[in-house]
């Protein structure tokens, strides 16, 4: 039976292929609604079972992390695209299957949106869990925090063997009394708390004090000419040059280091593994365009885009654009961006423009701060190629360019930056 719902969703995802469309979504809905019992079918062959990573803020990247780290002993499937539906682990299932519906693979790693990972738990429980924090985000879609907060708890109660905990994040930390399997925490070391500030702490609450022993500490930051991120896994120190860039994908791959941990690796395993790490998709990735070096990056949410701000202290660059779009992907309510601390950007000599639908609101937000937005364009290949040509075709150290962009919008300046440009 599987095999049919293998070939209907090939054929599928083939379809849309021609038509030029991603397809990450609809095989895996038309296959979930015709054979809906393929998902759980399909992961109970894996040896290793299903690791699955959520939270608000890092999902994307720290999945990609954690598969590279597995690799090191597993042969991984993972949902690399960011598709964090269960649809979308249903279309990475049927794409990597062969004709037969024969799953080459030892472990499943798929990043899971909050909601949509309690579904999947309840299809398939994971074997492992990684929960990475918890932060107001898209209130229009998941409503208060604490309600995000006990969608992970189902997600923990369900998974049968590891779950990995932020122990700096007190909704997350606090959902080990609900976990039957194995609880293992991840954290930062004390002298870094205050530049990781949990949901609480961003609004004013006190510094929390996890006290929780970490099997994996983020012990320092990379600095300016020194790009090394020191981190305890295990009984092992290591500095590690993190492709991801940026301090809170150095808190991710702490929480990463954690899961290969408990999954079985050595220590050194995990290192190598992160050494290996490329940039997931818009998060961090560089791309030439016209002889320009341009770095993309994802925001959605107050405290993603303060943490992804801090990325200007180290890159220093000679152009920033904001593209800012309100689709339901996004979140239709752009309040966030006033909860947003935007000061850094007054200490860059740098021409700030702003694009995407909420263009006009963005620069709005800035000018509150005082801040000079030289160029509104809701045109974000306009946007692009203003901000590469007022930059001038001798490069300086570090990228020319720093793109901030939520979700829809990334996705839009993917396609225009693989056009114009090339991946670097």
């Amino acid at each position: 039976m599987d095999f049919l719902a293998v070939w209907l969703g090939k054929l599928v995802l083939v379809a849309l292929r021609l038509v030029g469309r991603r397809g990450n979504a609809l095989p895996g809905l038309v296959v979930e609604k015709l054979f809906p019992g393929y998902l759980r079918r399909a992961m109970s062959r894996l040896s290793e079972g299903v690791v699955v990573v959520t939270g608000t803020n890092g999902k994307t990247t720290t999945t990609k992390m954690v598969a590279t780290i597995l690799t090191q002993k597993y042969r991984v499937l993972t949902n690399d695209t960011g598709s964090n539906f269960v649809r979308g682990a249903i279309t990475t299932a049927i794409e990597h299957s062969s004709w037969t519906g024969r799953l080459p693979y030892d472990v499943a790693v798929f990043e899971l949106d909050e909601a949509w990972a309690v579904r999947f738990a309840d299809q398939v429980p994971p074997r492992r869990a990684l929960l990475l924090n918890v932060m107001r985000d898209q209130l229009d879609r998941f409503g208060e925090i604490d309600t995000t907060a006990r969608l992970l708890g189902r997600v923990a109660a369900a998974t049968t063997r590891d779950v990995v905990l932020n122990r700096d994040d007190p909704r997350v930390s606090a959902l080990a009394v609900q976990c039957t399997a194995t609880v293992s925490y991840f954290g930062v070391a004390p002298e870094l708390r205050a530049a990781f500030p949990n949901d609480d702490e961003l609004y004013g609450g006190p510094l929390f004090a996890g006290t929780a022993p970490a099997i994996a500490e983020l012990r320092g930051l990379p600095r300016t000419g020194q790009p090394l991120t020191r981190l305890r896994v295990g009984d092992l120190d290591a500095t590690v040059e993190l492709r991801a860039s940026g301090p809170h994908n150095a808190q991710n791959a702490a929480g990463a280091a954690a899961l290969g941990l408990v999954a079985g690796l050595r220590a050194g395993e995990v290192v190598a593994g992160l050494r290996e790490v490329q940039p997931a998709f818009g998060r961090g990735q560089s791309f030439d365009v016209q002889g320009r070096r341009l770095d993309l990056h994802l925001v959605k949410n107050p405290a993603g885009f303060r943490q992804s701000l801090k990325i200007l202290e180290q890159l220093r660059p000679r152009s920033i654009v904001i593209a800012i779009n309100d689709d339901y992907a996004d979140g239709r309510d752009v309040s966030w961006l006033w909860d947003v601390d935007f000061s850094l950007l007054s200490g860059l000599a740098a021409m700030v423009e702003t694009s995407g639908t909420r263009a006009a609101d963005m620069a709005l937000r800035l000018k509150y701060d005082d801040l000079l937005v030289q160029r509104v364009e809701p045109d974000l290949e306009k946007a692009v190629r203003s901000a590469v040509e007022s930059v001038g075709a001798d490069p300086a150290a570090g990228p020319d360019v720093v793109v901030f962009s939520t979700y829809t919008a990334m996705w839009a300046l993917h396609a225009i930056l693989l056009r114009i440009g090339r991946p670097s």
